[in-house]
């Protein structure tokens, strides 16, 4: 049913037609291409370009920049990392209005320095990847697009892990006779004043556009699996004074340094589960403060350790969930028969409207299975489930190849933009490596891969992840720790902040540098 389409949504793939037009032009050649624009991939398009480097292109799906900063714009969407830590750098914001921004002005702030560092024009937009292949030969990838097939040397992939919907698997649901979409899909042609809505999961997002949609709606059922653990957020609003201190030299510097050391001892519990339990009593109180009903603040209580699943931030999710016209289901959705919601525990809810508030592809991005490297099998196929790879950005077997927000980098208690960075910088390490010992193939040696990795599983035995007594999207479904980032920020930045060469097969050019026209006569 086209009402109901984001149920059948899959990630792009080839269709016979555009493949077949892509099959009679000539390639476009460039030396490193960028999939997606989101904020990691605008971030390496600036690197590039202050490197010196000026022949790359951008594939971006969309028909604007920004990725999930575009895409969920679901009422309360918001970031639960302080405005200041939560930007690049390099282009630092003085002018945030609250302590922490909301979608519109966090998009808004990427569109700015995209266009501050000139990078639109190297952005084809409207082009998702809809194959990536390395040509060993020619030691190059060849990817294509439904309007055209790319031959670059090097590959820096930014397509993410928040922008492809998890869609669960309940039978009955395509079958809704009311509206569903997924909170990252917002259909704001719908009206849902008046209407009896269900919400199914009540992660980061749910908790953000609940308590905007409660007082529209007639009746609001929310179906939860798993409580969470939900911390105040301190959103104070950034006065003119604010901006004008923080628009002073160093002064935006010594903020962030001053969040990012707060949060660096906050992370320090991840690592040490016992210390959570001091941040848990925090989370019990701010319950029993805003939830008076004994029944309903055992069902928002949760029996595992803060910290094993991500730790959310609200001031009115709670208040929200207590108002008459709500309802909390402690169960997950078994079937959807007609307008019915049957719950796990029998509980039957007639509703109107469905929003799907559960989550995304973050151990098995569909990117994964779109790539193949030098033996023809796909990331998917090699990681069969179990995302691996070397300090998170390059993987044996796919040469010049390297992933940002890659397996086991998440941190969860600091800026995704660490994470980022810190990945360029071990990107462009490697690419002005290559220009300088005229490299045409790097790639990580699988001992070294291997050992790596060995290392990570062993450190993350001890974390609240792996012991929180939860499940998370942390754990992949091998059970296996594919997410998590085992030491601090600081361990990561000195791990990415150059290029090792000597744990990769490299290979020299032998002959004349890759260029336009030798892609153009092969």
């Amino acid at each position: 049913m086209a009402k109901n389409a984001v149920l059948s949504q899959k990630e792009h793939s080839p269709k016979a037609s555009s493949k077949k037009a892509a099959d009679t032009m000539r390639p476009i050649a460039t030396e490193v291409l960028i999939i997606g624009a989101g904020i990691s991939g605008i971030g390496a398009a600036i690197r590039l370009r202050e490197q010196g480097e000026t022949d790359f292109i951008v594939l971006e799906k969309a028909q604007a920049l920004g990725g999930t900063w575009r895409d969920n714009t679901y009422p309360g969407c918001a970031c639960d990392v302080p405005s200041a830590l939560y930007s690049y750098s390099f282009a630092q914001n003085p002018r945030w209005s609250k302590v922490f921004a909301g979608q519109a002005e966090i998009l808004d702030y990427v569109n700015d320095v995209a266009a501050r560092f000139q990078v639109e024009p190297h952005i084809r937009y409207g082009e998702p990847a809809t194959s990536t292949q390395w040509d060993e030969r020619r030691c190059r990838w060849v990817v294509r697009t439904e309007r055209a097939e790319y031959h670059a040397r090097v590959i820096i992939s930014c397509a993410g892990y928040l922008h492809e919907p998890q869609i669960p698997d309940i039978p009955g649901l395509p079958e809704f006779n009311g509206k569903i979409f997924h909170s990252s899909h917002w259909d704001h042609q719908h009206d849902l004043r008046g209407e009896r809505v269900a919400v199914i999961g009540t992660g980061a997002s749910a908790i953000q556009f609940v308590p905007q949609i409660q007082p529209q709606v007639k009746e609001l059922v929310l179906f939860q699996r798993t409580p969470q653990w939900i911390l105040p957020k301190p959103n104070q609003t950034m006065g003119a004074t604010s901006k004008t201190l923080l628009g002073l030299p160093f002064a935006m510097s010594a903020l962030r340094g001053m969040l990012y050391s707060g949060l660096e001892v906050f992370g320090v519990g991840f690592r040490r589960p016992a210390l959570l339990r001091q941040i848990e009593k925090i989370a019990r109180a701010h319950i029993n403060l805003s939830v008076k009903d004994p029944a309903l603040r055992a069902k928002l209580t949760p029996d595992y350790t803060l910290g094993c699943k991500r730790v959310l931030l609200s001031n009115d999710y709670y208040p929200a969930l207590c108002q008459p016209n709500v309802d909390v289901l402690a169960t997950g959705v078994k079937a959807v028969r007609g307008n019915v919601l049957i719950g796990q525990d029998g509980s039957e809810r007639e509703v109107d409207t469905i929003i799907l508030g559960t989550g995304f592809h973050v151990s098995d991005p569909p990117i994964a299975e779109q790539v193949r490297g030098t033996d023809g099998r796909t990331l998917a196929e090699i990681w069969n489930g179990s995302p691996q790879a070397y300090r998170g950005t390059t993987i044996a077997g796919f040469p010049n190849l390297f992933l940002v927000l890659g397996p086991n980098l998440a941190i969860g208690n600091n800026s995704a933009f660490i994470v980022i960075e810190s990945q360029l910088n071990y990107a462009m390490g490697a690419i002005k490596t290559m220009r300088e010992k005229s490299l045409v193939r790097i790639e990580v040696r699988e001992a070294e891969q291997r050992r790596y990795n060995s290392k990570v599983q062993d450190a993350l035995q001890g974390t609240v992840w792996n012991t929180g007594g939860c499940s998370s999207y942390y754990i992949d479904r091998n059970g296996k720790n594919s997410i998590g980032f085992p030491w601090s920020s600081g361990t990561m930045q000195r791990l990415l902040k150059n290029f090792d060469v000597e744990s990769y097969q490299v290979q020299a050019v032998d002959e004349q540098p890759f260029m336009i026209e030798e892609a153009l006569s092969s």
